[in-house]
């Protein structure tokens, strides 16, 4: 289950994402040292005073954990669970890398550390009670141990309804569902298979059809506010766009995280400035 974003989650503005750390062999950071440097001027003590005091205000549990969920900052996939303490969540701000408590070796953990499967965090989140935390971030490959994209791909439904048969599927987004359809489809265009093709099967074969439907769908989507139509009838008609641009995607081989990653990419822009960039 995807965890959405709510009002309950606050950001923890501890310092700048401009100043994510850099991976060095010769860098390293102990407890609260977030400024790889010896003379610590009035703002590094501020910080460190500002991460203390955050430090302190975590609900840890009787043994001085939380639960620590990793959720990918794209698509908002949740990728892996785990704990962290003090020392753990403290090392993840400074760090920018997910890094957990093992309980089983009494020792802290970071995400990708044999594998290199870093899962690089962007911002993190407190929930409203305070006693769990969220690394939004992103990662260098699959999360799980197991090569799989999360660590979420054990369908309980899929158990209870095809006991005889226990498949692994991947907790996905509705997008990331989406876009694993299609591709299935496109995998099918290339054995012949007798029957009616499918809609989306016909629209991978014919490059015309396809761009011909995106233009006609998105036509239909501005028509709906063009004509004051309802809220219902634009949301139907942003699916068709949605689900036939992303056809379009399969085709060029694109994902659809990549599409997501450069709008988030966007934010920090204004629009002129954006657009500004495109033409250099």
């Amino acid at each position: 289950m995807t965890i959405s974003y709510s009002p309950c989650f606050r950001p923890l503005k501890v310092f700048p994402r401009s100043n994510h750390i850099r991976s060095s062999g010769t860098q390293t950071f102990k407890r609260y040292n977030v400024v790889a440097c010896t003379k610590k001027s009035h703002e590094d003590i501020s910080l460190e005073a500002k991460v203390d005091f955050l430090l302190d205000n975590v609900k840890w549990d009787d043994k001085g954990l939380a639960v620590a969920i990793a959720q990918n900052v794209d698509t908002g996939a949740v990728l892996m669970q785990g704990f962290a303490n003090r020392e753990a969540l403290s090392t993840t701000i400074s760090s920018r890398k997910a890094t957990f408590y093992s309980r089983s070796r009494s020792s802290l953990w970071t995400k990708g550390e044999t594998s290199n499967n870093f899962i690089n965090v962007f911002d993190v989140f407190l929930d409203c009670d305070r006693d769990s935390i969220i690394y939004l971030g992103k990662p260098d490959g699959p999360t799980c141990h197991t090569g799989s994209e999360t660590c979420y791909y054990t369908s309980v439904d899929g158990i209870l309804k095809h006991s005889e048969v226990e498949k692994n599927e991947l907790a996905m987004t509705t997008l990331y569902a989406l876009e694993s359809t299609i591709n299935e489809r496109k995998a099918e265009t290339s054995s012949s298979s007798n029957g009616k093709p499918s809609w989306t099967k016909r629209l991978l074969l014919d490059d015309k059809l396809l761009c011909s439907k995106i233009r006609e769908e998105a036509d239909e989507l501005c028509r709906t506010l063009e004509e004051n139509e309802d809220k219902g009838r634009t949301a139907s008609e942003m699916a068709d766009v949605l689900y036939h641009a992303m056809v379009l995607l399969s085709l060029r081989g694109v994902k659809i995280e990549e599409v997501l990653q450069v709008l988030r990419q966007r934010f920090s822009k204004s629009g002129i400035e954006e657009k500004n960039s495109r033409k250099s």
